[in-house]
């Protein structure tokens, strides 16, 4: 048996490497798909990417093609154990969190964690929210003129927010923050992406340990207190996880790319500034033309069946890129390549489709407005301080993002370091 797979097929944790096949809807030309996307989606919507080790792997690209796919848990599966090497009729070896999770099981799961992020709940954040993003704004104007908004702002503002939702005590935050990028990295292989989720899980079962015996006031402690026993540590730990997962990497990517957007546009960086509610559509569109998720949780035909004029055997990985029905213009119009946030609104992929969709898209989309506002507001002459031929994107990553933005604060020095 190969090192890569297991008894009945492939073992995705195992790889060293992910052929460069299977990489294409990862790829991108600075904050766009690669044009091959683009192009597949055109002719196919449902393409067969690639056959690894006799396990087939499709994407689908059409936006209503996508959505479909989202939608159907009766013709495709979410639990990947099967393809980790673990048995998922045995509940100590769950994967955790919601996307690798099928029903029942994820709709007794999901009932848990949705109260804590129905608006009401969440309006009660919005002074900690403007709070966190205010008191990074005070640190960037006093460690510049130049910053990197990427480490001095994106990264930070999501992870404060992050580790206060989950009730993660300060003495754990510095383990805590390092444990996000690494699980998007495709670039080590299965190795390299299941290695780090098992740290990051073990992680939230300790902090989940600690606070069955003291729980803390937030998200964790809030479920012990309410449920007790009703959820084991693997399953609150899973939840953690995913909100972690759902709320850090993704908010932080989506703070420095549309930083970057936005300074590409001054014009509409000066709505947010100047006119009363321009940031909701500014933001709605910047999730759309992003879509930093870049694909879906992997689903897996629980059966043969016909998708869209495709044959699909039972087993087939189908990946659904989110990227690349965002940009289908069959819905969003001959300029869905381009920001555009007047657009006529249509309904984008960036938080998913159906049962699976992102359970923390409101937060999502409160703490972009707060952020983006704030930004605006403190600095309205902000602007890159190198060339964007220098920045350095994530070349083969789930979520996409900037490894760095430097930018100048205040045009007056910017002005003052050309003299």
């Amino acid at each position: 048996m190969s090192r890569t797979t297991r008894k009945g097929g492939l073992n995705l944790s195992k790889m060293r490497v992910f052929p460069r096949q299977v990489s294409m809807p990862l790829r991108r030309v600075g904050l766009d798909p690669t044009p091959e996307l683009g192009q597949i989606r055109e002719v196919e919507p449902v393409h067969k990417l690639a056959n690894l080790f006799g396990l087939n792997v499709w994407v689908v690209s059409g936006h209503a093609e996508a959505k479909a796919v989202l939608a159907d848990t009766t013709n495709f599966s979410n639990d990947i154990r099967p393809m980790i090497g673990s048995d998922p009729n045995k509940p100590s070896e769950g994967i955790g969190g919601l996307g690798f999770t099928d029903p029942p099981d994820h709709t007794r799961l999901r009932k848990l964690l949705t109260p804590e992020f129905t608006k009401r709940r969440l309006a009660r954040l919005e002074p900690a929210i403007e709070k966190i993003v205010n008191d990074q704004l005070d640190l960037m104007e006093a460690k510049g003129p130049v910053v990197d908004i990427v480490a001095d702002f994106a990264f930070n503002v999501p992870f404060l927010l992050i580790s206060d939702l989950l009730g993660v005590e300060e003495s754990d935050r510095d383990r805590f923050r390092a444990l996000g990028p690494a699980r998007f990295d495709l670039s080590g292989g299965g190795i390299g992406v299941f290695g780090s989720a098992s740290e990051s899980r073990e992680f939230l079962f300790e902090i989940v340990g600690k606070q069955r015996q003291n729980p803390g006031d937030g998200l964790i402690g809030s479920i012990i207190r309410e449920h007790g026993d009703g959820i084991d540590d693997i399953e609150l730990g899973g939840l953690a996880d995913g909100v972690f997962l759902g709320g850090y990497e993704t908010s932080a990517s989506m703070l420095a790319l549309g930083t970057l957007v936005l300074l590409r546009d001054p014009e509409n960086f000066a709505r947010i500034r100047n006119e009363p509610g321009a940031v909701d559509a500014i933001v709605e569109e910047l999730l759309r033309y992003l879509t930093v998720v870049q694909v879906a949780f992997p689903r897996f035909a629980r059966h043969d069946q016909e998708l869209f004029g495709q044959q699909v055997k039972k087993g087939d990985l189908v990946a659904v890129s989110l990227s690349g029905a965002d940009r289908d213009k069959e819905i969003f119009g001959l300029d869905a390549e381009s920001f555009y946030p007047q657009r006529a609104p249509a309904a984008h992929l960036a938080f998913g489709h159906g049962m699976h969709r992102c359970v923390g898209a409101e937060l999502a989309r409160m703490e972009l407005r707060a952020a983006f506002t704030a930004l605006a507001h403190r600095f309205p002459d902000l602007s890159l301080a190198v060339s964007e031929e220098q920045l350095r994107f994530r070349d083969f990553s789930i979520v996409y993002g900037v490894e760095s933005l430097p930018v100048q604060l205040h045009a007056a020095d910017a002005r003052q370091a050309a003299g």
